[in-house]
């Protein structure tokens, strides 16, 4: 018997505690046998966190254009390369004509006047990125004679210029084919829009079967509406008059008063007399209603009026504060590089900007609280293409025609007609001076333009809108018979 070296010794009363030993030593040789116990390994040296690289971010204010065809519409009679196809979209934007794209205040619709085809297209607003698309039939377009499947309307013959009354109800338009303003009732739900009866939805400076005769509605050419509600004025490029119409609050009607309450203008018999204006291209209205602003394409100027809100006629001071001019004239102010001014827009209630054709420039007023006008001094108050002594360089701005300030005044944009391209500018909210963004952002181009954002389908761009949300951009170009959409970083 084995005891693996166990001595074995006998214990009174005859048991063993070898047994016992051996047994706990049988036990133990049973257990698996154990590896040899691995190296400790080393510890790894601590990682440098990797912070990853943050793509930049555009700066605000920044416009990028959609990819593909949600970039821009053109008109499928006239398609433009790379752009999806629209009816009723020839000719958007006409040279003149500084308003010819709205965007609804609900961010819903978009209009788009289209002077060759005498018709107003209409989009749907995609919320989300912008896009655009039109509805099929008669939803998607109004014009004359009801073309290409559209609704029919009268006094649409080279309609140019748009404008949403406040609350949404209403579209009103001019037509300088025509000779005329029209007004129509816009279901908020769809975007399409009907014609109203009668006077009640078109006056015209002709005699136009189905409209009111109209005083100093001669080649109309921009139109507002006032922030209350009340009334939509005019602008007549030919009859170098404001037509004044009073707006029916239900409806939406359009009536023009009686006498010098409903015009006034340079030479015109039966309305109220105005001092420097000629070829008015360009109208904004202060925020509060109470200052309507003129730029004038052959004068040569930027006019004031007074508007009285109660009644919405127009009056202006001839103490040199109703007026600005190029050149020496009585009861005006001179003012610098606003020949062939056209397009002009207010922001914030304290700034007012033009842009001015012949002149290759953007100028820059500031406003009083009772509306007075007062251009920048030195660099500050002008923005010119290529280079002029007293003003600041201004790059693409050839032929500036229209203008917009996004929601909040951060920035503002200008459409340049014969250089087919949107300048990008930034603005001082608190002193209102502004300056073109440096390098490629500060204006966007076709790519033979060197040093601007490469973009499509831009060439006669002319006219611009901003969405209410300032996600989005909307520009109307003449040459490609095309709208433009852009995203806005904001």
């Amino acid at each position: 018997m084995k005891t693996y070296g166990v001595r074995i010794r006998r214990q009174p009363g005859g048991r063993s505690v070898a047994l016992i030993a051996l047994a706990a030593v049988v036990a133990l040789l049973a257990l698996p046998v154990l590896a040899p116990a691995a190296p400790v390994a080393k510890p790894a040296p601590p990682m440098t966190p990797v912070t990853p690289v943050a793509k930049p971010r555009p700066e605000r204010g920044a416009l990028v254009q959609l990819s593909g065809f949600r970039g821009c519409l053109a008109a499928r009679s006239a398609p433009t390369k790379g752009c999806g196809r629209a009816r009723a979209l020839e000719g958007p934007g006409p040279f003149m004509g500084s308003r010819a794209v709205a965007v609804s205040a609900d961010g819903r619709n978009v209009y788009v006047a289209a002077s060759r085809s005498n018709a107003i297209a209409i989009f749907r607003r995609n919320p989300g990125n912008g896009a655009l698309s039109q509805p099929a039939g008669a939803s998607g377009c109004i014009a004359s004679k009801a073309a290409e499947g559209c609704a029919r309307a009268i006094g649409l013959g080279g309609v140019n210029s748009l404008a949403l009354s406040p609350d949404g109800r209403n579209l009103y338009a001019t037509a300088r084919g025509s000779d005329a303003v029209t007004a129509f009732r816009r279901n908020s739900s769809t975007g399409a829009l009907r014609q109203l009866p009668g006077a009640a939805g078109c006056w015209s400076g002709l005699s136009l079967p189905g409209c009111g005769q109209g005083r100093g509605v001669v080649g109309p050419d921009v139109l507002v509406a006032s922030p209350d509600g009340h009334n939509v004025y005019v602008g007549s490029f030919f009859g170098n008059a404001v037509a004044v119409f009073a707006r029916e609050a239900k409806g939406g009607g359009l009536s023009q008063p009686a006498g010098t309450a409903g015009c006034i203008a340079t030479g015109i018999s039966g309305c109220a007399t105005a001092l420097a204006l000629g070829s008015p291209e360009g109208m904004a209205i202060s925020p509060n209603g109470t200052s309507l602003y003129v730029a004038n394409a052959t004068a040569n100027s930027v006019v004031t009026f007074a508007r009285d809100t109660a009644t919405g006629s127009l009056a202006q001071a001839t103490d040199g504060t109703g007026c600005f001019v190029n050149a020496p004239l009585t009861g005006c102010k001179e003012a610098v590089q606003i020949e062939g001014a056209n397009a002009i827009e207010v922001a914030g209630g304290k700034d007012v900007y033009v842009t001015s054709l012949l002149s290759n420039s953007v100028t820059s007023f500031s406003r009083e609280s009772n509306g007075v006008l007062t251009q920048l001094p030195n660099t500050t108050g002008c923005l010119i293409y290529l280079r002029s002594a007293g003003c600041s360089f201004g790059r693409a701005l050839n032929g500036p025609e229209g203008i917009a300030v996004a929601p909040g005044g951060a920035n503002v944009y200008v459409a340049s007609f014969e250089s087919g391209a949107i300048d990008v500018l930034d603005r001082n909210v608190k002193t209102g001076v502004v300056v073109q963004r440096p390098g490629a952002p500060g204006c966007l181009a076709a790519a033979t333009l060197p040093g601007c954002t490469s973009a499509r389908a831009l060439k006669g761009v002319s006219s611009l809108a901003l969405s209410p949300d300032g996600r989005n951009l909307y520009a109307t170009s003449f040459g490609s018979n095309a709208v433009d959409v852009f995203r806005r970083n904001k």
